[in-house]
This record gives structure tokens, C-alpha cells and sequence, in this order.
């Protein structure tokens, strides 16, 4: 097995551009540490792509890393695929986005498999919503979601708008493993292969895309009664600027206020430290422009506008973020609510939560008589949930507590620009009902109980830090903690044990103790981080939560 010293030097006497080399020789020259991090090791093309910080070497995400990875997908769909592929290719506002795009485009072009390219950023929402219009094989997201600006990533979607799952995932992954090196990838035509076309995508599906999404209005009266309702919306400079402003427009509000210092898409998000609507700094503009202009709504778009952040009036006219678990619960209640009002829930309807979202989403569907799927962290269950379901039962909605949620069928992702209309929607029905979107989650907890959760995560970068993580889960693998928070230890769940879980393996652990509350515990698959959930229900989970936190984070 080559050393990461042998592997870098492999770069410096390869068929490498120049300046990818001199990067190279710099580091050997200058920084141990940083080479032997670049080329310890691939970058782990995962069963969503890839992600990593951007920069040369094998452990980096450069125009090489994302050839090999397009070789691999190209070479899995050739030996799967009967009949005429194609695969729809978006990227967001990232430095390298749009050239990661085009070498992915030119990759497939040159191995006979058709392209749809969006003509510049997309959302991964509506990348989503092409594959499925153009009944193509496959798409590529080339993004890093709400990660920092070094950052960059891949995701793989397949035929169903929905991001590749077992058994594809991993038979993906196995091709991918089997380029290693960028002499097998096709960045030039193949002799014997004739090039395939590279169709460009863009205001024709805008237009689609709006067009299906103004179809899940629940409360058209109630937008036209208050289409002056004030909303901020930030894109956080990524590519939610393209179109949320016009969907709001076109579902009926007109007074929506812009972050222009916000709007400009710009992979170096000069505004914020991290581009991710969870954190409180990167809504700091957003929140001082709605005081400024004494606005109802806070909207916040991540990137790739698939993770959407909010901010609403408190009783004391305080604008306050919301999490994740907070919004979706008081618009799960709203979406039931209208449906039941309607007269379209029949029992043959579902929604579907992640196992670390609040459990005050199942006891709002269970109260509307509606099932709750229960599946593993990640949008790409939610949409695995609705592949299995199609022609059997309808989705209504579902979500993630970081913040993903999306309803209806026309994307199989979470969708920021469709929970943003529904929020603002949800926003103007509230209204009529004499409530502001703080009240009506106020109500939430009175009807069904406090519900009170938190992440909290603990960063640990590069190889030392990986070891790190994986030390962590295994120590509380062998040795379980007794109590929790006070209360005796009543229940493990190891989602390595697919055998007992009915879920697919994942690297999870769950902690029940005798007074309900939970803790879980998991490495993030994107990010050198593990997270810790926490969550507890009653009118002390305040102070639950925070014996939590003490106990787990040191």
C-alpha cells in the first residue's frame, strides 16, 4: 500500500495540469501535515456522493476527485441501464460549482450518455424535479449544501427524483471505488464511443417548476386577504435568489422585503461565517432588515435552497429563530388541519420523520389519523418512503429537524422554496384565525404537550479527528451510560443492527431512559462532526434538556 508521500509525488510525475502540480509541491515543501491529509486517503464517495474541502489530492474535492466519481457513475449506469440514458446535472453558487458541472457533463458526454445541464445555478430541489420531468436516469447535484465556503460535494440522484438509496447506493459506490486513477476517466471522447448530446435546461423548467408548485395551495383565500403580509427573504448568496421570490410573488404575496447585500450569489458567502440558515449569525442580517422595516416572517435559503430557516414575532414583538422541529410541527398541524377541512384526508394518506426529528410530529399526525413513517437521518428515506408508496397510498408532507421539509410529489428532496411558500401561506391562514405563526405554535404545545429538543455538535477535523469520532461511538457502544439525565437507562437502540431496527445500518445510537427522554448519538456523513440530539416532552424539558447537554458534552 502506497504511503500519502508516494501517492502525492504520483501527482507530481502524472498527467496532472500545471498548477494542480506546483500546488502539490508546495505542500510537500511547506506542510506535512495539510499533504498528508490531501492524500492520506479517496475522498469517500458515500451512498450520496461526495463532500470534502476543496484543494489537490486524493482526499479533496478537485476537477479529478469529481471525474473519477462521474467515470464510476457512468461506467454503473453502462452495465445497468438498458436502452438510452441520460442524466440531469445542477450546481449552486460554490466556488468550482459550475466547472464541477461542466467536467461531470463533458465525463458522460464522452461515454455516450446524454446530458441535461441547467444553464447556470439551480436549486437541488428543482434538479430534483428535472430528472423526473425528463425521465432521466440519473442527476448530479454539484454542491455542499449549507458547509463552509471550502467546501464542495456531489450528490447522486437516481430516476426517481429521489437520492440514490440500497441497493443502487452502494453497487454506485463499488464502481466508483474502481477508478483509481484519472487516466481510466473519460475527459476526453472515447475512440468507438460516439459523443452524446449536452441539452441546456433553464427558464422552460423554471416555468414547470412554479407551475406544479402553485398547485399545493391549501389557503388561496387567506394569501389574497393578507398578500401584504411583510416577509424578508435571504438567499444567503446562493441560488434560492432564482426563484423563491417569484414563487411568493405568484402564490399571492406582495410585499416581500430583499437582503441585497444577500442576493448576490457568491461562493465566498462574504456575509456570513457559514452559509447555514441553523445558525443564528448567518440570519443576523435578515433579522435586522425585518426590525428595520417591521416585518411579520424571516425566510432563509441555504446554497443549494434545499434547507430553509425562519424567524417569527414573539408575543413580546421580539423576532425569534425558530428550529427546525418547531416550524415543521406547527406547519405539519396546518397542512393536516387544511387537508381535514377540505375533505382529503380518507385514511389511505401518510408523512414521514426522521428518527432524530421531534416525536411531536408523529402525535400530530396520530391525531389526524394519519400514518408516520419513522426512517433513518436524511432526506433521501423521506423520498425511499414515497417510491414505496407511490400507487398505494398518497404523501402529504414530511421533514428533518436540520431544517429539510417538503410536501407534495413533484420533488423527491426537501425543497426550501416549496416550505417557504407553504410558511408564508400558513402565515396569512394564521392570520385569519387571529394568530400570528408564534401563537399557532404556542398552540401546538398546549394541544399536544412541550415538546423540546437540541443539537449540539463537537467538531473533530481530519484523520486524527475521525479516529476520534469513531473512538466515541464505540465506548458508548461497550459501555452505555446507566441514567440519563437522572433517570434509569430503559432502552438502547443500535442502528448498526439492521436485524432488530427494520432499518437499513447506519452508525446511530439512541438512548431511552424511564422518563421518555432520548438522547442520540451519531458521526455526520457530510462534515468532520458528531452530533448529539437531544430530546424531551413536558413543562420541564427546559431544564431536561439542559441535564442533558451537561451530561454528554464535557
Amino acid at each position: 500500500m502506497k504511503t500519502y508521500k508516494e501517492i502525492a509525488q504520483s501527482w507530481l510525475d502524472g498527467n496532472f495540469d500545471a498548477e494542480t502540480k506546483a500546488e502539490v509541491k508546495h505542500l510537500m515543501e511547506t506542510d506535512e501535515t495539510a499533504l498528508e491529509d490531501a492524500f492520506y486517503r479517496n475522498l469517500e464517495f458515500g451512498t450520496g456522493g461526495l463532500r470534502g474541502t476543496m484543494g489537490v489530492g486524493t482526499n479533496r474535492m478537485n476537477k479529478y476527485t469529481v471525474g473519477m466519481a462521474t467515470q464510476g457513475l457512468a461506467n454503473y449506469i453502462k452495465a445497468h441501464v438498458e436502452g438510452a440514458a441520460s442524466v440531469c446535472i445542477s450546481h449552486d453558487s460554490r466556488n468550482n460549482s459550475r466547472l464541477f458541472a461542466e467536467i461531470s457533463a463533458e465525463v458522460l458526454s464522452n461515454n455516450g450518455i446524454k446530458v441535461f445541464l441547467f444553464e447556470d445555478l439551480r436549486p437541488t430541489p428543482e434538479l430534483s424535479y428535472s430528472i423526473r420531468i425528463k425521465k432521466a436516469t440519473a442527476g448530479i447535484m454539484v454542491t455542499a449544501s449549507h458547509n463552509p465556503k471550502e467546501y464542495n460535494g456531489y450528490k447522486v440522484f437516481w430516476s426517481d427524483g429521489g437520492q440514490i438509496t440500497a441497493p443502487v447506493d452502494k453497487d454506485i459506490v463499488a464502481e466508483v471505488g474502481k477508478i483509481e486513477d484519472p487516466a481510466q476517466v473519460a475527459f476526453q471522447p472515447l475512440p468507438g464511443i460516439k459523443k452524446a448530446p449536452i441539452e441546456i435546461m433553464g427558464a422552460a423548467e423554471d416555468e414547470l417548476y412554479l407551475k406544479d408548485q402553485l398547485s399545493l395551495m391549501l389557503s388561496p383565500e387567506a394569501v389574497k386577504k393578507h398578500s401584504d403580509l411583510k416577509i424578508v427573504y435571504t438567499p444567503l448568496h446562493g441560488c434560492g435568489v432564482r426563484l423563491m421570490p417569484e414563487a411568493l410573488k405568484r402564490i399571492g404575496f406582495t410585499n416581500i422585503i430583499h437582503v441585497p447585500e444577500q442576493e448576490v450569489p457568491d461562493g465566498n458567502f462574504p456575509t456570513v461565517a457559514s452559509p447555514n440558515p441553523e445558525e443564528p449569525a448567518a440570519m443576523a442580517m435578515a433579522l435586522a432588515k425585518a426590525d428595520e422595516t417591521g416585518a411579520d416572517l424571516v425566510l432563509a435559503t441555504d446554497p443549494d435552497a434545499d434547507r430553509l430557516g425562519i424567524a417569527v414575532r414573539n408575543d413580546e414583538g421580539k423576532m425569534v429563530q425558530l428550529t427546525g422541529n418547531q416550524t415543521w410541527s406547527f406547519l405539519t398541524y396546518y397542512i393536516l388541519k387544511r387537508w381535514q377541512e377540505l375533505g382529503k384526508l380518507n385514511g389511505k394518506q401518510y408523512c414521514v420523520k426522521t428518527i432524530v426529528t421531534s416525536e411531536l410530529l408523529a402525535a400530530i399526525c396520530e391525531s389526524f389519523g394519519v400514518k408516520c413513517y419513522n426512517v433513518l437521518t436524511g432526506f433521501k428515506y423521506i423520498a425511499e418512503i414515497q417510491k414505496q408508496q407511490e400507487g398505494k397510498s398518497e404523501f402529504i408532507c414530511g421533514g428533518e429537524e436540520s431544517y429539510g421539509f417538503n410536501l407534495g410529489s413533484f420533488v423527491r428532496d426537501k425543497c426550501a422554496q416549496v416550505a417557504g411558500c407553504a410558511v408564508a401561506e400558513c402565515a396569512a391562514w394564521a392570520a385569519e384565525q387571529g394568530m400570528t405563526l408564534w401563537q399557532l405554535l404556542q398552540k401546538v404545545y398546549k394541544e399536544y404537550g412541550l415538546y423540546v429538543e437540541k443539537m449540539v455538535y463537537i467538531v473533530r477535523k481530519g484523520k486524527s479527528g475521525a479516529e476520534e469520532i469513531q473512538k466515541i461511538m464505540a465506548d458508548y457502544r461497550a459501555c452505555p451510560p446507566k441514567e440519563i439525565a437522572g433517570s434509569p437507562l430503559v432502552k438502547v437502540i443500535d442502528y448498526n443492527k439492521p436485524e432488530e431496527t427494520g432499518l437499513p445500518k447506519s452508525n446511530v445510537l439512541q438512548f431511552y431512559n424511564a422518563a421518555g427522554d432520548v438522547v442520540t448519538v451519531r458521526p455526520s456523513g457530510t462534515e468532520p462532526k458528531i452530533k448529539f440530539y437531544f430530546g424531551a416532552k413536558g413543562s420541564d424539558a427546559p431544564a431536561k434538556i439542559e441535564a442533558l447537554k451537561a451530561q454528554f458534552i464535557s
